[in-house]
């Protein structure tokens, strides 16, 4: 089947513009049968990251996810709703906070679709993922268009990680934290559970240090849907100003041939990309190490040049999420707040990702500034 994208205009979330722009973008595409079976299983996995209202920007919109359920239903399908967000501690308790408090639960019950746990899971070569992909005839894909510290963006392809089950994401942190192996991980999960269709919640994008509270929201306007994650990714990137293969799980991914990055071999239909004059996303703190020197580099000098998380005690609420979610336990509270013990750190950057109340940021090495990183 041909690389397909569709971009279509949205201006908010009203449940009727919503559910008119993602039918249409789906229907650009040839419709939703053209890669659902009807009657079939189907598993929606949107993007809720961490227990947030919808208005924060940060979870996948609950409206998106309606009109994605909706479009389904209408070819008979039996849709089940779900995802492991990035909680810790006792889990069952905050994943249904998050489904709570994003909205989802609530679409779920008003639809009639089963909101399921990524409770059980099936050990792959490197991880194990949810064994309701083994339940499911088809995976529909619905991630948040965001920036991402570790991985620049947080698309189609990076939204599959929380396919992954559990604390199992820590140890995939761990054993895999320099950002060229943590991305072909990703695209390792990518191959495992191709999804059959994929629908971009851009109609409010996050640009800056995301993809949690320290990010800017940004009104975009868009619903962007494909059938090929690495085309859907390459397309995000050229939105944000940046190229596609600067993205690494995009590069890895077409090198791997799982999907198309170069846009000529895309055909993109709706709004034209080259028209929608967007002006370039506010990147991460860490994207100018990521896109201006090689990893080898980068190693050589990593004493020297460094991107570190670093406390703001100013916001910080002493919830403890950072020290729960590291993967190298190098967070402890102290008196005076949050103590980061750098000698274990690793960068990942998860403390940022966990944080609900904006108080990590991130700190760069004088030899950093000092060369315009």
């Amino acid at each position: 089947m041909d690389s397909q994208v569709s971009i279509v205009k949205c201006a908010n979330y009203e449940r009727g513009p919503v559910e008119v722009g993602v039918r249409k973008a789906i229907g650009l595409l040839g419709g939703t049968a053209r890669f659902v079976k009807p009657g079939s299983r189907v598993l929606v996995k949107p993007n809720m990251l961490m227990a947030k209202e919808p208005e924060w920007g940060i979870d996948t919109h609950p409206e998106v996810v309606r009109a994605v359920i909706r479009a389904l239903k209408d070819i008979n399908c039996h849709v089940l709703v779900g995802d492991s967000p990035s909680v810790w501690g006792n889990e069952i308790e905050d994943v249904d906070e998050v489904y709570r408090r994003s909205g989802i639960a609530a679409v779920c019950a008003e639809e009639k679709a089963d909101l399921v746990k990524f409770d059980k899971r099936r050990m792959r070569e490197k991880f194990p993922l949810t064994t309701w992909l083994d339940h499911c005839d088809h995976l529909v894909n619905v991630p948040k268009f965001k920036t991402h510290g570790l991985t620049l963006l947080t698309g189609a392809i990076k939204n599959l990680f929380g396919l992954v089950s559990g604390t199992f994401k820590t140890e995939l942190h761990k054993n895999y934290f320099q950002r060229e192996h943590f991305a072909r991980i990703l695209v390792d999960i990518l191959a495992e559970a191709r999804p059959s269709l994929t629908v971009v919640d851009g109609i409010t994008a996050m640009e800056g240090d995301g993809p949690a509270t320290s990010g800017q929201l940004r009104e975009l306007g868009l619903l962007i849907a494909g059938n090929d994650c690495v085309a859907l990714d390459s397309v995000l990137a050229r939105i944000m100003g940046i190229e596609p293969l600067d993205v690494l799980t995009t590069r890895e991914a077409a090198r791997r041939g799982l999907g198309k990055a170069e846009l000529a071999a895309v055909k993109i239909c709706g709004e034209e990309l080259e028209k929608l004059n967007v002006p370039a996303f506010r990147l991460p703190a860490s994207a100018p190490l990521m896109k201006k020197i090689p990893q080898p580099a980068v190693d050589l000098l990593k004493g020297l040049i460094r991107y570190r998380p670093y406390p703001v005690r100013g916001n910080c609420t002493r919830c403890t999420a950072c020290i729960k979610i590291c993967p190298h336990h190098c967070i402890s509270m102290r008196k005076q707040g949050i103590v980061f013990d750098y000698r274990k750190c690793i960068a990942c950057f998860c403390c940022q990702e966990a944080c609900p109340a904006r108080a990590i940021t991130v700190k760069k090495s004088l030899l950093a500034k000092l060369i315009g990183l």
